[in-house]
């Protein structure tokens, strides 16, 4: 359906994220107009890849775009066309469209790798008429391909059987027996790893979650922090105070209850969204409840302990003790080692196989996670950048990974649906089969964070998988699937 032809402005606002062997955030989404039901922009961003070679796969971006009604002043989540044809893409790039029509990846054609450089992009969306504003959204994301892969390592403390994850898996289901490490049945409806899907390259950002933040309405954003919007500006809405790297902040308090609160990144407490504010340090202080209504609101999804062994290990041979790199090698790095704090380029110069943040002692909360993507430069290897198999960073140590676990009957009852783009009033992710947003039974822990010790950051250790834990803490972050 079209859009009345008055429009009273276009909005912006791009939600950043890294690729996966540049040191800088530079997904870029500029230029946006709006003519009829069509939306187009610009989009650019580095060091993408389509590869023949292993892993055989490619990085794309998940688009995603949300109108406000001028008159409500409510955001929602705008359908686009599941038609490739309805979309135009410029070289090198293609539209992938999927078939809820919730958003669109857009990837190289064709094999190549290198700077994607500012590339116009045509979408048809399928709102009502009205009068509105808009903002389109982007999530770098890697591809995980339809493979066979191998289940625990016989080494980790409670690993799951070493197994074979393969279609006759998937399609017929697995008995407690088969999965062991006190795992339960897992029906065909399991989303085991065997099929492909798409995992988000990085966790989610202090930006990202902004940017949330900023389309929800008061009593939303009640929920999705701990001090009230109507709090005055300045005040650090995750924890009280800028500690453990934390540094979104309330902008402009809400009002009555009824207006919202505008949120930015101020780590620096100056100028706020300055090139030092932290909008690329990896977002933490999220339970589940604020996870899930990330994922649902951006149209993704949660991943399962089974998808978090593929994503990292994908189709090679186990290694006992291994670490979501593929190596038994770890070097710890926490946040006094680096340099360019709380920028783009937050780096850690060092060199080594197995970079981590893990380990550190955090008794006065100066540090905390770093950025996402910090070890990957032009030049690093998958050990020495972190990098799981098929190009997801940091799975292993910074925050921890919240999953879908196989140790319970809620864990198992998991559809792997997609968010519709849709909150409850409360700001909650509104999809029956996951977790319970105010229970978390059902959802758990892999991979570590930069406070523990390394053992729980190998690919197969399950010691914190079935800990059923709704409270946020400083070291929770997470990222989604598709």
């Amino acid at each position: 359906m079209n859009i009345a032809s008055t429009l009273k402005k276009i909005v912006l606002m791009a939600a950043l994220s890294i690729s996966t062997i540049s040191s800088a955030n530079n997904l870029q989404i500029t230029g946006t107009s709006v003519s009829g039901s069509n939306i187009t922009f610009n989009v650019s961003w580095d060091n993408s890849w389509y590869t023949n070679f292993a892993p055989n796969n490619w990085d794309a971006v998940w688009i995603f775009v949300k109108y406000q009604d001028c008159a409500t002043r409510l955001w929602n989540h705008a359908d686009l066309s599941s038609t490739v044809g309805d979309h135009t893409a410029a070289a090198p790039l293609m539209v992938e469209t999927v078939t809820d029509g919730k958003g669109v990846f857009l990837r190289r054609s064709a094999l190549g790798g290198g700077n994607i450089s500012s590339t116009s992009i045509t979408l048809k969306m399928n709102i009502p008429s009205g009068t509105f504003n808009y903002k389109v959204f982007g999530i770098e994301m890697v591809k995980v391909l339809q493979e066979n892969f191998e289940l625990g390592d016989a080494t980790s403390t409670s690993t799951l059987n070493s197994i074979t994850i393969n279609a006759a898996a998937q399609s017929g289901g697995l008995t407690a027996t088969q999965l062991g490490g006190a795992a339960v049945a897992l029906p065909s409806t399991f989303p085991m790893g065997y099929n492909e899907f798409y995992c988000m390259k990085y966790e989610i950002t202090q930006d990202q979650y902004v940017q949330f933040l900023n389309t929800l309405t008061y009593d939303q954003q009640k929920s999705r922090t701990v001090s009230d919007p109507i709090s005055a500006a300045g005040t650090y809405p995750m924890q009280g105070s800028y500690i453990y790297r934390n540094g979104i902040r309330i902008s402009v308090p809400g009002n009555n209850n009824t207006l919202p609160a505008v949120y930015a990144c101020d780590a620096t407490a100056g100028t706020e969204n300055s090139s030092n504010d932290g909008q690329n340090i990896a977002m933490n202080y999220l339970n589940w409840a604020d996870l899930a209504a990330y994922l649902d609101w951006s149209t993704l999804r949660p991943m399962t302990e089974l998808e978090y062994e593929k994503i990292c290990r994908g189709p090679l041979p186990r290694v006992a003790g291994e670490y979501p790199w593929g190596t038994t090698a770890i070097n710890l790095v926490h946040s006094g080692l680096i340099s360019n704090a709380l920028t783009a380029t937050e780096t850690y110069s060092v060199v080594a196989s197995g970079n981590c943040a893990y380990n550190v002692n955090n008794s006065t909360g100066v540090y905390g996670p770093l950025r996402v993507g910090i070890f990957a430069t032009s030049s690093s290897g998958r050990t020495s950048s972190g990098a799981s198999y098929y190009g997801a960073m940091e799975m292993g140590g910074n925050l921890w990974e919240r999953v879908i676990t196989v140790g319970n009957a809620s864990g198992s009852a998991f559809l792997g649906n997609n968010g519709d783009g849709n909150l409850t009033n409360i700001g909650e992710a509104n999809q029956n089969t996951w977790p319970s947003p105010s229970t978390a039974t059902g959802a758990g822990f892999r991979g570590g964070d930069f406070f523990n010790t390394n053992t729980v950051i190998r690919t197969s250790d399950r010691q914190s998988a079935s800990q059923t834990i709704a409270t946020r803490d400083y070291r929770y972050g997470g990222r989604g699937v598709r």
